[in-house]
Order: structure tokens, then sequence, then C-alpha cells
């Protein structure tokens, strides 16, 4: 099955590199259209899916990913229009020019070719990857997760029915619908088909790909991310930001899970940390300085385990630790991060350049949420993925990060002296 898939996905990633950028939008406006108009479909399989998650016994946090709604959906269309608007990198001239020997070289942006995504609960993504995808020109293959199984199937659907209205093939996206875990390792070693590998989800996953894969892969979306109080930090707007990137949607991998408070601010700030923290319905895991200081507050708190600085809570949990200075919370995050987004809430700004220049994270923020590290509000439109790794995208993944370049030299008959 998998190698007809392969087979069927690079046969259209020849046609999909062929296309102009108005023939890509014209894809991407149907499958919005369709996605509002078949979206009792896709609502329905949804639903089905989050009955068997329930009985699953899934965490509130993974019913959260999973669920579609109207709404959502509606937004997720959007998104998808919003690509439409978006510059089509595919033939830009990166650099060049005419060389010694007369021969002129430019380097030109192209298509990766097939695309693999291995992902979990999130419906969104499905439809996320395709439109970046077909914007660029390339083919994909995506392996959603056993809870969403049936919302993939009928979200592919109908994309696959927008591509063949405008005469390209259904290979362009396809989803493997069997949870099979035996599919995933095959898909690993599928090197003769996918250009490049995705996986988006826990860290077995990533473990997974990184040791078995045969194809080149790009790790990320596990964000243990960390705000930063300053001794200099003003109270309410810190908690501000706080109440954001930790409430605004706690099953985000951008959502903060420990907060590193300054021990000159300490005595004043955790008592109002407490106060909003309770209204937000927060639970907090102290370390034994922050413990002292939050017990006595209406926020529920208890104390940390060691193990707990290194969760990805994706739930209303934060862990607090006091630490002396900028260099013992810089150290904190070298040692626990995972180099996805972390933030500074400060007014100095020595202290600013600091964390900005020494805190090596994909995304590293003063005075704002880390809850920004979104290929929507970066401006790229719907991302991949969030890479962690450093070569050859890191952050939000939009299209440029979907593409490779190809060398190509115009001569005169020119040859080599």
């Amino acid at each position: 099955m998998l190698e007809q898939m392969g087979i069927a996905a690079k046969a259209a990633s020849y046609k999909l590199a062929l296309l102009s950028s108005r023939e890509k939008n014209r894809v991407l406006e149907k499958i919005a259209d369709y996605l509002e108009a078949q979206s009792h479909e896709i609502l329905e399989a949804n639903e089905q899916d989050l009955l068997e998650a329930r009985r699953n016994g899934l965490s509130e946090a993974m019913l959260d990913r999973l669920a579609l709604n109207p709404a959502r959906l509606t937004g997720i269309a959007d998104d998808v229009r919003q690509v439409c608007k978006l510059a089509d990198p595919v033939g830009q001239v990166i650099d060049g020019g005419l060389l010694d020997s007369g021969l002129r070289i430019e380097r030109r942006r192209v298509p990766l070719g097939v695309i693999g995504v291995i992902y979990e609960a999130r419906p969104n993504v499905t439809v996320d990857v395709a439109s970046l995808c077909l914007k660029t020109g390339n083919a994909a293959i995506l392996r959603g997760g056993k809870e969403t199984w049936r919302t993939n199937a009928a979200t592919v659907k109908v994309i696959q029915q927008a591509l063949e209205e405008c005469g390209l093939p259904a290979g362009a996206v396809q989803a493997i619908e069997s949870p099979d875990r035996e599919l995933v390792n095959q898909m690993l070693r599928m090197d003769k088909y996918i250009d490049m590998l995705i996986p988006r989800g826990g860290a077995g996953l990533h473990k997974l790909c990184r040791e078995q894969s045969t194809i080149p892969v790009i790790t990320g979306g596990i964000g243990v991310c960390h705000i930063v109080v300053d001794e200099s930090a003003e109270i309410e707007p810190a908690l501000k930001v706080i109440v954001n990137a930790k409430t605004q949607r706690p099953s985000t991998c951008n959502t903060v899970e420990t907060l590193l408070v300054h021990q000159g601010i300490a005595a004043t700030f955790l008592p109002a940390l407490s106060k909003q923290m309770a209204e937000s319905g927060v639970t907090l895991h102290a370390d034994e300085q922050a413990l002292a200081l939050l017990k006595s507050g209406p926020a529920k708190v208890e104390a940390v385990r060691a193990e707990q600085y290194d969760d990805e809570f994706l739930s209303l949990d934060l862990n607090v630790k006091v630490v002396a200075d900028l260099d013992a919370a810089i150290d904190h995050i070298r040692q626990h991060g995972t180099q996805h987004s972390d933030a500074i809430l400060t007014r100095t700004l020595r202290n600013a350049d600091r964390f900005i220049n020494e805190v090596d994270s994909s995304a590293v923020y003063v005075n704002a949420s880390t809850r920004f590290t979104d290929g929507g509000q970066f401006g790229l439109g719907a991302e991949v993925a969030v890479s962690t790794q450093k070569l050859h995208a890191r952050g939000p993944m939009g299209l440029e990060a979907l593409t490779t370049y190809k060398w190509i030299g115009f001569g005169d008959n020119t040859v080599r002296a």
C-alpha cells in the first residue's frame, strides 16, 4: 500500500512543480470553499473520533487538540485562503551573478518534492500541511494519529476532490488511514519517494524518527517553554503576559511551562501571582523558596518534583522557581529547555540583550508571550511545524522551509579552462 502511495506522490510532485502561482492558488481557494461546504461530513467524522477518544480515556488537553467545531473549521478554511495571499517562493532567484569564466549563475528556489508528516491528535495539521505543500509545489503523505483517523480521512477526501476538479492528481495529498504502527516504521524507510520527514508529536515519536528514518528528518514541536521574571519587571504587565502564555490555549507547544522568578522581586511578585493563577484555575508546582511565598495564597500549589522541570504539561499546570539572578535563569533554560520558545519580562535593556544573545532557542521574546511562536502570528501563513533544530529550518516553518534550491548556469557554449 505505501509503495503505491509513494509512487503516486512522486508522480504528482513532478506535475505540481510546474504549476504557476495562479494555478496553485486556484486549488487552495477551492479547498477552502469545500472545507466549509462539506463541513458536515468532517464534523461528523470528528465527533466519532471524539467519542472513541473519550472512551479510551484521553486527557482534556488531547481532547482539545482533537476537537473541531464550525468556528474552528471556518478558521482552518480561512488559513488556507491566507496562504493564497502569500508570496510564492518557488522560482525566486536567491542570488547569482556573472563569473569570470563567462558563466552566468543563479540559485533558484524549487520544491523539495514529497513531504511526509507524522502527527498526533491535531486535525488542523492535515489542512495546514496540505495547503503549504501545494503552495510550494510539493506532494504530501500524511500519517495522523489513530485518534483522528476518521477526521483526517474526511478532510483529505475533500482536498482530493478539489485537486481532481482542478485537473490535478489525487496523489498530491494522501493520508495513511490505518492506525497500524508498523506502517510508520515502513514510512520511515521510504527514502525512494519521500524527500523530507516531519514528525509532530511527543519525544518518543521524535526519537523513533531520528533513530530509524532513512529520510532527512526535521524535529520540533516539543515545547518546555520558560518565562523569566526579572527583578525590574512590572508586576501587573508581567501577570498579563503570563496569563496569556499559560491559559490562552494550554494544549499548544508554545504554552509556558516554567516561570523563573528573580529572588529580588519574589516576595512581592509571588503573592500577586498566586491570586492571578487562582482566578485562572492554574495549579502551581513550586520549588522550596517559591512554595514558602505561595502557600498562604489562594492558588492551588504543591512542591515541584525535579522531573517536572522537563515536563510539557499542555495543561493548566505551571512550575515556579526562584532564581538568584539571570545567570541562574539562563542555566536552568539550557538544562531543561527544548529550544522552542522562551521569554524574559524586564525593564533592563542589558538583561534583555543578554537573554536574546545567550538563550539558544528558535524563538526568544522580550516582554511578550511565548504564544506568538506560530506561522500565522509570524506572518508566514499556516505552519507545517515548529522546528527546534538548526538545519535546514528553525522556528515556525512556512513556505520557504518547504523549498530547496538548485544552481543554474547559463553559458554561450562555455567550457571550463
